[in-house]
């Protein structure tokens, strides 16, 4: 199929100064020479990368997505392009990840609908775009022309800001009247923009009216710490909460960080609905991937931990093996913070009482362990979100044959 995209695509691009790593899986991967195919490309695309096996992807990631095509996935890739972006090219607010996931025509007629995920990660913000395609209403390489649409659709209006441009109108002209395009954007705060630049670690915010703010600057030392993914928060980690505040007696302020060792950091709109969820409550955002680090962000501080981050302090594992790490590690926690709040959970079917575990000695004097008699709530957020799947049947198959 002949495209009608204008050669001004690189030019445009370049013109906003852009530094961009585009991922593409699963489908979308005709925007690859719309985007490398001109004169000047250098200057713009830093590098394409097509993680096709859930191997691959799992490798992008850091883990396997709990599905493979979806809007979340989308944004993770993009995620990861912006980190990669801003390795090859330190640029700050010229950084820019895109991502297309997509689950199109095959040789073997699928389950699932077929459908196009695009998204745009940058300092500036997370936009999205979703498409679902009639089945069966074009070719394989026809549904691969309206992938890379959506994909520059939403490139050239995150970077632009404009949204009357010629990959728009194209990619509208050859929608069907049923198939209409879900759109999602969350432009942050510039505390957040801060957080993500690296130019803060931590900052508290506050949720007025719907809108969700940040600001910096404010003592962190001397609290109590609940820190977690909370995808979702549920009631184990209310009453956790709790029974810390009674311990402790002093209120919980929770901790969610936008970095993870292992994993892309979160997107924005990611994190504005996981902050949703803390109305009424203290909140930070941090940069604290491991728990060393959120020592030295909350010092002074208390600290609530679940069975399994606990075994962590003290897995070797997570020190890259080294029994020196380890001791420095618990050696730091020791002094650094008041004291641990600990509380035992399920895993794999089987209840863990952290008070059986093997510790150190002085890591054991600043940990009060909280009875299973106290406390037992066997649910967990990874639970509710399996439950979640297979009520939604959310899932896709990457590969296309």
């Amino acid at each position: 199929m002949a495209s009608s995209l204008p050669a001004s695509l690189i030019e445009l691009l370049k013109h906003s100064g852009a530094q961009i790593v585009l991922v593409t899986s699963g489908g979308g991967t005709q925007v690859i020479p719309q985007l490398l195919s001109q004169g000047g490309a250098s200057n713009v695309m830093l590098e394409v990368l097509v993680p096709y096996a859930k191997s691959a992807v799992a490798d992008v990631l850091g883990s396997h997505p709990e599905a493979y095509c979806s809007d979340r996935t989308a944004r993770q890739l993009a995620v990861a392009g912006w980190q990669r972006s801003i390795h090859l090219s330190s640029q700050g607010q010229n950084n820019v990840g895109v991502a297309v996931t997509a689950s199109l025509r095959s040789e073997k007629p699928k389950m699932g609908q077929h459908r196009v995920h695009a998204a745009v990660h940058q300092v500036q913000g997370t936009v999205t775009a979703t498409v679902q395609l009639t089945k069966n209403a074009r070719s394989r390489l026809e549904e691969e022309h309206v992938a890379a649409l959506l994909c520059l659709d939403v490139l050239v209006s995150a970077i632009t800001e404009k949204t009357d441009h010629p990959w728009r109108k194209e990619l509208e002209l050859l929608l069907l009247p049923e198939e209409k395009i879900v759109r999602d954007e969350y432009k942050p705060p510039v505390g957040w923009q801060k957080l993500f630049s690296s130019e803060e670690v931590a900052i508290p915010i506050e949720i007025n009216g719907g809108a969700q703010t940040g600001q910096s600057s404010v003592q962190m030392n001397n609290r109590l710490i609940f820190s977690g993914s909370f995808a979702p928060l549920h009631k184990g980690h209310l009453a956790m909460a709790r029974i810390a505040e009674e311990i402790a007696e002093r209120p919980v302020e929770w901790e969610l960080s936008v970095t993870n060792v292992d994993k892309p950091m979160l997107d924005y709109i990611e994190v504005s609905r996981r902050v949703e969820q803390f109305k009424g409550k203290t909140l930070w955002l941090s940069r604290a991937a491991t728990f060393i680090e959120k020592v030295h962000v909350f010092p002074e501080s208390t600290f609530v931990l679940g069975a399994d981050t606990y075994a962590r302090l003290i897995d070797p594992k997570y020190y890259h093996g080294s029994q020196k790490r380890l001791k420095d590690a618990v050696r730091t926690i020791c002094r650094q913070s008041r004291g641990l709040i600990v509380f035992g959970r399920m895993q794999d079917q089987e209840f863990q009482n952290p008070i059986t575990f093997d510790v150190p000695p002085a890591l054991r004097e600043i940990t009060y362990f909280v009875s299973e008699r106290e406390f037992r709530m066997d649910v967990s957020s990874s639970g509710i979100r399996a439950n979640k799947m297979e009520t939604t049947g959310a899932t896709c198959r990457l590969r296309v044959d």
